[in-house]
């Protein structure tokens, strides 16, 4: 019995030691505190005024950035930005006062420029008449500068046309599907070396046959769109002083356009129709004395008495 009096008694004691250490740490803390807050000079009193408002910020910053990973804002990515591949095509009018002579200097101002002509149609039926259709491909960096030059030193600027279709999409498209037909073709490639049998052996070939059109498709798009992207393609339509230049935005829409539409196409007809029977006429004039010669025989023919049936030889 007197020992449980001692155990409890020194229990007592050790448990009053320990709170009596956590005391004192608290009253450590506490003083420690307390001193650093004591009056200080006043340059002192800046100086850790701005230090503690500079560290009060610091920690801060943090707070706010969790709190907008914490919303959803992804923090600390950079973003680059993608270049875009598009498509640059245009249609210009020039009225000039020689359309030959300024169709030859279209094609050197397409050649400065690193272009080229890629289609020409011409119709050179009088010098005030005359017209000429030119396809030309312009490097993309080189295209407004070209624009600016056959508009203002050929001649007059009719009518100009531009369009520009996006085709990143497109063209990364085609990139990744490039890339997954490269490797799906390796590793067919490296599991030919793997087969055993005749068959097996047949049956991975032509799939390889398969997959290296697919591949090669792929890659007939991206060398066309490569070529597109980075060439302009622009139509220059050259017309004579006193040719007549259709604008369908002057036009009118409706019955009237329709009608005028049907007019056009009516003395178009005509003309061809007329144009036809001119051809014709010379052959049907030299063959006309061949037909009435013709005509003329089996009439006679048809005239001519037949002889009546002889009687044949009577019976005994």
């Amino acid at each position: 019995m007197t020992r449980f009096r001692y155990g409890i008694a020194l229990t007592a004691v050790c448990a009053a030691a320990l709170l009596t250490g956590c005391g004192g740490g608290g009253v450590y803390s506490t003083s420690g505190e307390s001193a650093d807050s004591a009056p200080a000079p006043a340059s002192e009193a800046q100086s850790g005024g701005a230090a503690r408002d500079e560290s009060s910020s610091n920690q801060a910053r943090p707070e706010k950035v969790e709190q907008s990973a914490g919303d959803g804002v992804v923090s600390g990515v950079k973003v680059v930005q993608q270049d875009r591949q598009v498509i640059y095509t245009g249609s210009m009018t020039v009225r000039a006062t020689q359309v030959t002579p300024a169709a030859q200097q279209a094609k050197q101002i397409a050649a400065e420029a690193g272009g080229y002509l890629s289609q020409e149609e011409s119709n050179a039926s009088g010098d005030d008449e005359a017209s000429a259709m030119l396809e030309f491909k312009i490097p993309v960096a080189k295209y407004p500068e070209v624009l600016r030059r056959l508009g203002g030193e050929l001649g007059k600027q009719l009518s100009l046309n531009q369009n520009a279709q996006d085709v990143t999409l497109k063209v990364a498209d085609v990139e990744s599907r490039l890339k997954s037909a490269e490797q799906s073709l390796e590793s067919l490639r490296t599991l030919l070396k793997r087969a055993n049998t005749i068959g097996q052996v047949l049956d991975v070939e032509r799939e390889i046959s398969e997959r290296q059109a697919d591949l090669e498709s792929l890659q007939a798009q991206q060398k066309q769109l490569a070529t597109q992207t980075s060439m302009a393609t622009l139509t220059l339509r050259l017309v004579g002083p006193v040719t007549v230049v259709d604008d369908p935005a002057d036009e009118p829409a409706g019955f009237l356009g329709g009608l005028a539409a049907g007019w056009r196409a009516l003395v178009s007809f005509t003309k061809t129709a007329l144009t036809v029977i001119g051809a014709l006429l010379p052959w049907a004039a030299a063959s006309l004395p061949l037909v009435v010669l013709m005509v003329w025989l089996i009439r006679r023919d048809r005239r001519r008495p037949v002889p009546p049936p002889q009687p044949g030889p009577e019976a005994p």
